[in-house]
């Protein structure tokens, strides 16, 4: 089997045959063919099969509202106490609003999770998982926030209790796998889906992760899991996918993930990034503790927007709202102060 990975690129010098990717900023008009077979090779995009060039360059549809010709930002709410990143800061009601709110003066979706996935974390009961997150989203939509919230769950009563309190997105970083009913609800509900790729459960995920090629690996787990929430009946439309860095991977399983990101868009759906605050960056970067992985964070998101990823999941949202404003003036035709 033959992969295809288009070179991404957003320099103004473009080809007049050079293609849109995924009908955002980035162009190309090169494709790396990856196999498991034989050693990798470039070849012209015009050279790529017709069902895949249409994945490719297909325009994504609007996600929750949201138009995705151009890189959007999702901020992170951790009513947690175990949160690797802020464990207990945003646990009571009160300034987990006020938190919310102040991300969304830059960020166009708030992700709000009551359960810690980091490496080691333990399963949440259900009853209290839904009492951290449901209370805030409804007094978000009391008090007149309008983004789309996402609940950040692998529950089906969580994500149920949330989509009642006034959320619009469910993100399930076990893709169903945890639990199988989740699937069937986001499908009755007709609520867009993030779907995640990890291997194991927080709790062991890091233990010894392996694969025989991550990036193949993780596509291919991707686009098995895409096949199972369009057979429950979930349209492709409603579909964003996460290659899940961090989540059952090595530092080196992460660079290369991040390195061949552009491969995703072969999926045909949209591509969301999760990289923030997470130990490769503070590995790499010297930075041991989570709160000042900020601008290692930042150069992972805008390597991810460089490669035509769509949606960045971030803690430090106003400084990388900043990045991205200068990234866009630098490599696009518009600034993000004129959206």
């Amino acid at each position: 089997m033959e992969y295809f990975r288009p070179i991404a690129m957003t320099d103004p010098a473009r080809p007049a045959d050079a293609l849109t990717l995924a009908g955002g900023w980035c162009w190309f008009d090169r494709v790396e063919v990856l196999s498991r077979a034989a050693p990798a090779r470039i070849i012209a995009a015009s050279e790529v099969p017709a069902p895949v060039l249409h994945r490719l360059t297909s325009a994504r549809p609007a996600f929750a509202g949201l138009a995705l010709d151009r890189p959007r930002l999702m901020g992170i709410l951790n009513v947690t106490p175990d949160s690797f990143s802020d464990g207990g800061r945003f646990l009571a009601a009160e300034p987990a609003v006020e938190q919310a709110r102040a991300m969304a003066a830059g960020a166009e979706i708030i992700d709000i999770g009551g359960e810690s996935t980091r490496p080691g974390a333990a399963e949440v009961p259900v009853a209290e998982e839904i009492a951290r997150t449901a209370p805030v989203i409804r007094a978000l939509r009391a008090g007149g926030l309008a983004a789309p919230i996402s609940i950040d769950t692998r529950k089906a009563p969580v994500a149920e209790a949330a989509l009642e309190a006034g959320a619009s997105i469910v993100n399930d970083v076990s893709a169903f796998d945890f639990d199988p009913s989740l699937g069937a609800l986001v499908a009755g509900t007709g609520a867009p889906v993030i779907l995640m790729h990890a291997q194991g459960v927080p709790a062991t995920m890091q233990d010894d992760p392996r694969y025989g090629d991550v990036l193949l690996d993780v596509y291919d787990a991707l686009a098995t899991r895409l096949a199972r929430a369009e057979a429950l009946g979930i349209d492709r439309a409603r579909i964003m996918l996460d290659p899940g860095i961090g989540f059952g991977k090595t530092q080196a399983h992460n660079l290369t993930l991040l390195r061949g990101l552009s491969l995703f868009h072969g999926l045909g759906c949209p591509v969301l990034l999760g990289t923030s605050r997470k130990r490769f960056i503070g590995s790499i970067g010297g930075a041991p503790v989570a709160q000042d992985r900020a601008p290692g964070s930042i150069a992972t998101a805008l390597q991810g927007v460089a490669q035509g990823v769509q949606l960045v999941r971030v803690h430090d949202v106003a400084e990388t709202r900043q990045a991205l404003r200068l990234w866009q003036a630098m490599n696009t035709d518009h600034l993000e102060s004129d959206q």
